[in-house]
């Protein structure tokens, strides 16, 4: 489990409105120099960029010393004293370690608004804040945007201690090159998300580049704000990002709170608390003296976590776990246009992914499914199974049809072993992946990397089976039953004859 993991909140879903998606081929090659700017709103030659020191973007995952300055430096800007303190840990590489004894029930942290990042928090050079305020930037831009100038400005922003407890490359999808998506996470669905999210973030760079950052380059100049240390901002805010939904469900980045690590076993979470005027979390366990306290990033799949926060947990430890299971519309269908217009109407598509965990499957899947396999004689009721099939309608109608029970079911499962098929695949293939690399320090890189996508593969997998194991015996049960009402009903016609 990685650093980078350290996030506590309950809902990340990032809204980049409707900023332009780029492809990778697009891209122009840039180069970071690491260089501070300082901001000035002078229009004369004097106050050009100035380049001086390197900038302070972080640190290594396991670093402990600027740990350390961070939380003097919050004691020292109002932090209460604390019974915890970060401490390296076998779970996440730094962590929150008791200091005493915590009992169930506690609130702990309590760090005030004062200490935490906002989309309303004050900037150092507050002609670019305003300059991206007046252009109507959403707040995961801005977000990005600002640290990445608070980062520029060294020790003259106020942030610089927490800046430099970051870690300088999280550990998040941003950092995976297409390659390395298509090799590693070829069987799983996380694989189109992961290269939707990097798509999101390029074209996100692009749109603030064009629009705001090329006709300002004395507030935005490109060796501080370009690709690479938006990848670096951006992999900060989907780790880190938390909403507060007693601050009107506001973002934000919570120093020395984000230090905490995620336990699947730990159901409680961030939150401002009106009394203390802080934000804090309510344990949900005791802790004793150097015991690591732990917290919820929300219920998530071992994708998800892999994709914000990159890491995997141990197969069988999550139970919010679940794989994304692609159904498809086949275009030999004679129906295919019209169940198609269905789909849409209500959002969908020809190719649909569902979550299956488990336990189970949602009832979306299911209508998709009966859509899918009915005939032409039932097409007045396609807009119905569409409008069941999408999680978009505010009723939750449970359409079943009985008629279409057997072939649905089979053809769930004949989609849910055709990703077995993909999952068997890689999992065969990916002993003998990498073997090949001469560099050291690469060879490290895919191994980690490899081992991430065999620990996803095997979870998904393993949830995969046990719904092969679910629709067989349901198919068996049902053919078994109608041949025992063939066999009872051939026996009355030999009575009565």
């Amino acid at each position: 489990m990685a650093e980078a993991s350290r996030i506590l909140h309950t809902t990340l879903i990032p809204n980049f409105h409707s900023l332009h998606k780029i492809h990778f081929s697009q891209l122009h090659p840039v180069t970071f120099r690491r260089n501070p700017i300082h901001c000035s709103v002078s229009t004369n030659e004097s106050t050009k960029t100035r380049v001086t020191e390197s900038i302070p973007w972080g640190c290594d995952i396991d670093s402990l010393v600027n740990a350390s300055a961070l939380q003097k430096w919050l004691s020292d800007s109002g932090l209460p004293p604390q019974k915890m303190a970060i401490e390296r840990v076998d779970v996440g590489e730094r962590g929150l370690v008791a200091l005493k004894n915590i009992r169930k029930g506690e609130k702990l942290l309590f760090v005030p608004p004062s200490l935490v990042i906002t989309a309303t928090s004050e900037w150092n050079c507050k002609e670019a804040g305003e300059v991206l305020k007046q252009n109507s930037v959403p707040d995961w831009p801005l977000l990005a945007t600002y640290l990445i100038s608070e980062a520029s400005l060294m020790k003259s922003s106020r942030w610089s201690n927490y800046i430099s407890a970051l870690p300088q490359q999280p550990y998040s999808l941003l950092y995976w090159t297409r390659e390395e998506l298509d090799r590693y996470l070829e069987a799983s669905q996380i694989r189109e998300r992961a290269i939707e999210r990097v798509t999101n973030v390029v074209g996100t760079y692009n749109d603030l580049r064009l629009r705001i950052f090329s006709k300002h380059p004395h507030l935005f100049p490109e060796e501080v704000f370009n690709l690479e240390t938006f990848k670096w901002s951006f992999g900060i805010l989907f780790s880190r990002l938390v909403r507060l939904p007693s601050m009107d469900g506001r973002f934000a980045l919570v120093p020395w709170a984000d230090m905490m690590n995620h336990s699947c076993e730990v159901e409680t979470f961030l939150d401002y608390d009106k009394s203390s005027q802080g934000v804090v979390f309510t344990t949900d366990r005791p802790y004793q003296p150097g015991e690591q306290v732990f917290i919820s990033y929300g219920n998530k799949s071992n994708g998800e976590l892999l994709l914000s926060y990159g890491f995997v947990p141990r197969e069988g430890t999550n139970p919010s776990d679940s794989v994304e299971l692609p159904l498809s519309l086949a275009k030999s269908d004679k129906c295919y246009k019209e169940k198609l217009e269905a789909l849409r109407k209500h959002g969908l598509s020809a190719s649909q992914c569902f979550p299956v965990r488990i336990t189970g499957w949602p009832m979306e899947l299911m209508a998709y499914a009966y859509l899918v396999v009915s005939p032409p004689n039932m097409s007045r009721q396609f807009e119905e199974m569409a409008a069941a099939a999408s999680n978009k309608t505010s009723t939750k109608k449970d359409v079943r049809y009985p008629e279409l029970e057997e072939e649905a079911l089979q053809f769930v499962l004949d989609s849910c072993e055709s990703s077995i098929s993909k999952y068997n695949n890689f999992l065969k293939e990916s002993g003998s992946m990498d073997l090949d690399v001469t560099s050291p320090k690469q060879l490290n890189r895919r191994l980690f990397l490899k081992q991430l996508a065999v620990d996803l593969c095997t979870s998904e997998r393993r949830i995969l089976f046990r719904a092969q194991y679910i629709l067989r015996r349901r198919l068996r049960d049902m053919r078994s039953g109608e041949l025992k009402a063939l066999r009872l009903f051939d026996g009355l016609r030999k009575l009565f004859k």
